[in-house]
């Protein structure tokens, strides 16, 4: 027996019976967000239809925007997201190209576009203004919307975001140069050197699931290639960070492959109304990783903000 979720798998063998893998994947994430208090929904943009997860809506909470990262989708926030339902009104939109919101190779997957989707999504759900929260491609995503979008923003979370050139190369950035993408991969053990390479202290999952997760990228390998051009087109921000203004919580995981933990320095000299924390023995996903205490450090950020307000 083997429990995912609080889903129990029964006889479970990833070679004989890899459709097990699939449904895991894309189901059990589902049902855990809904205990955690979330559901479903989707909002039309012009050009596309975005996918969600959203809470109960209330008018006199403020709202919470969570950004994945490349590759990713929203299943990866409701662990950390689950801590603030009771405070804040939460949006966890799949972007283009990414989980249920679909990729299309027409689509301009470009961190400024990406953007104004999202702002357009806000526009649609009569939401004025944001707290966002962005890992990785979300977290460049994030800074973009706090830097184009003043008025939208009342706070920026950035966990291990991309969008500055760090003073020192990641393993990724090794590879890169070596012109092999991690993301890109084309056999079970590509998969197995790229998952230890996303996190340090990764959530325990079984090889049938992992299994299901290797597939998926190995079939979109040039649905990820496209995205990833597009979404590193000179469009980095290393000489546009004074024009942030929100306030900004910088959280790094130390261990982090994939985006070098200096690039904090570099955040940190850009940004004025900036709080930098740096988690030892932690990867590229703190919220996943260590989600009850990367949302303690996100909530004593944002527990300040209203103590701000009211002084």
């Amino acid at each position: 027996v083997v429990i995912v979720s609080g889903v129990c798998f029964f006889a479970l063998d990833s070679e004989r019976y890899p459709e097990i893998g699939h449904f895991a994947y894309d189901n059990v994430t589902d049902i855990e967000a809904n205990i955690y208090g979330f559901a479903q929904s989707k909002v039309d943009i012009d050009e596309l239809s975005i996918s969600l997860y959203v809470s109960q809506y209330d008018l006199q909470k403020e709202t919470l925007l969570m950004l994945h990262g490349y590759s990713a989708d929203k299943d990866v926030w409701p662990r950390f997201a689950r801590h603030f339902v009771d405070k804040y009104n939460i949006i966890i939109p799949d972007m283009a190209g990414h989980g249920d919101t679909g990729f299309d190779s027409q689509w301009d997957y470009r961190v400024p576009q990406q953007a104004k989707r999202l702002v357009e999504m806000l526009d649609v759900m009569a939401i004025k203004k944001v707290h966002v929260i962005g890992n990785s491609m979300g977290g460049f995503v994030a800074a973009h919307l706090s830097k184009d979008y003043p008025d939208r923003i009342q706070s920026t979370l950035l966990i291990d975001p991309a969008g500055v050139k760090s003073p020192e190369l990641s393993d990724m950035d090794k590879m890169l140069s070596q012109g092999r993408n991690p993301f890109e991969i084309h056999s079970r053990s590509e998969f197995g050197e790229f998952y230890a390479m996303t996190m340090a202290q990764p959530p325990w999952l079984p090889d049938f699931v992992l299994g299901a997760v290797n597939e998926k990228y190995q079939n979109r390998r040039e649905q990820l290639s496209l995205i990833f051009r597009d979404f590193h087109h000179k469009n980095m921000l290393d000489n546009e960070l004074s024009k942030i203004l929100s306030p900004v919580l910088l959280l790094w995981g130390k261990e982090d492959r994939i985006l070098h933990v200096s690039g904090a320095e570099v955040w940190g000299a850009g940004v004025e109304n900036i709080q930098i924390e740096i988690f030892p023995g932690i990867g590229h996903m703190p919220m996943v990783e260590v989600p009850v205490q990367t949302a303690e450090r996100y909530m004593k950020f944002l527990n300040g903000l209203s103590l701000g307000d009211k002084a």
